[in-house]
């Protein structure tokens, strides 16, 4: 199959009642075979598969990269929390909940969901095949004690669901009814998880996570899921050891591209554009990714430097580097917990390294404050899709 032979799916009338008559979209089975003809699409492909090699291996030789993974995972969390509504930034994501304002708790809960259920689901990996089992579970995570709580989190939806729109009378899309999940999705799973198929990688995550969209199998949570789906599929499939590409950045920053080149499968059957905004956004996030390890990799050369002005203090300021790299937002307590020292010699590490420009203090308050390792977050706000 190509872009000529390609047929997304089709319209199906429903009549519960004369009352309430819709018309849903129905995927058709995903292609054992996508044969690339356009030599521009091909040439999208060699650089996104170059680039998320390059990347992979870079990760491979970075000394400590699971200081750094912690970091990414935030910054996907808070990228991919924030296209379904919540406002919940890269600092708040950081932070423990009892220095979040109440009102952006529940924002704050839905990342903190996110981050351990990509933990969770990457964990998983080594026990399960991409299955129903493990994005059930998985759900489970994302949707637990939040908003979606009660949407049945990790069952496969016995009800009509729809995006945009109030009711599906205005809906902008209405995935298939749900007769047809069950054989919807174990299509998917033998696309996902067929050693033979000769279809490139980077082709079937895209493909996957555009069908799993058009499914929505669970009444919420489906555009968190269908992302982490990405990096599961190219992480079982050996294309990256360490989940260092994420790729919500990008959608976030190109949200309408994104919706547009899903709609136009379904709309048009132009699959080629839903692929070609996809590679460029692997190839993209890619070579961010890689630019932000590079940059880490200075930043802690330079900090080493900058905090032997310290004389005596070094070693215990490089032990509290080295936590910050995981968690770059404390208070002067969490500094004297991690180093097992008193509150005043905690206060004056702080001061030291805030005076050597290493934190900077972000509350504003005179008591509770929390500092934040400026120069390494920066990095990740930064970072482009």
């Amino acid at each position: 199959m190509n872009h000529s032979t390609y047929i997304a799916g089709t319209m199906r009338r429903y009549f519960p009642d004369s009352n309430a008559e819709y018309t849903y979209f129905l995927p058709e089975h995903l292609p054992q075979i996508y044969t690339i003809i356009d030599p521009k699409l091909n040439r999208l492909l060699e650089e996104a598969t170059h680039s998320l090699g390059e990347l992979n291996a870079y990760a491979r030789f970075v000394p400590d990269i699971d200081y750094f993974i912690r970091m990414h995972e935030t910054k996907e969390a808070t990228a991919s929390s924030r296209i379904e509504g919540t406002r919940t930034n890269m600092d708040e994501a950081l932070m423990k909940e009892k220095d979040i304002a109440p009102e952006k708790r529940d924002d704050w809960r839905e990342v903190q969901n996110y981050i351990a259920a990509m933990k969770y689901s990457i964990d998983e990996l080594d026990n399960l095949p991409i299955i129903s089992r493990l994005l059930g579970e998985t759900h489970k995570v994302l949707l637990r004690g939040v908003r979606g709580a009660g949407k049945n989190p990790g069952m496969i939806r016995t009800s009509q669901n729809w995006i945009g729109g109030a009711t599906l009378r205005d809906a902008k899309f209405i995935p298939p009814h749900n007769m047809h999940l069950a054989d919807l999705l174990s299509d998917l799973e033998r696309f996902l998880n067929e050693d033979n198929l000769t279809t490139p990688n980077l082709i079937r995550a895209a493909i996957a996570h555009y069908q799993f969209e058009s499914i929505h199998p669970y009444l919420d949570g489906n555009g968190r899921l269908g992302r982490l789906l990405i990096i599961l599929f190219l992480m079982k499939q050996g294309m990256l050891e360490k989940p260092v590409l994420y790729l919500s950045q990008f959608f976030e920053q190109h949200r309408q591209d994104y919706y547009d080149s899903l709609m136009s499968v379904r709309r048009h059957n132009d699959i080629e554009q839903w692929l070609r905004f996809f590679l460029v956004g692997v190839n993209q996030t890619a070579t961010s990714a890689i630019s932000t390890l590079q940059a880490i990799m200075q930043l802690r050369d330079d900090t080493s430097q900058t905090i032997l002005q310290l004389g005596k203090r070094a070693e215990r300021a490089g032990k509290l580097i080295d936590y910050l790299y995981q968690n770059p937002i404390v208070s002067v307590g969490n500094v004297a917990e991690i180093l097992n020292i008193t509150p005043q010699s905690a206060n004056s590490l702080v001061a030291e390294l805030t005076k050597l420009g290493v934190l900077v203090e972000i509350t504003g308050y005179e008591r509770n404050r929390l500092f934040r390792y400026e120069k390494y977050v920066q990095l990740f706000d930064s970072m482009q899709g």
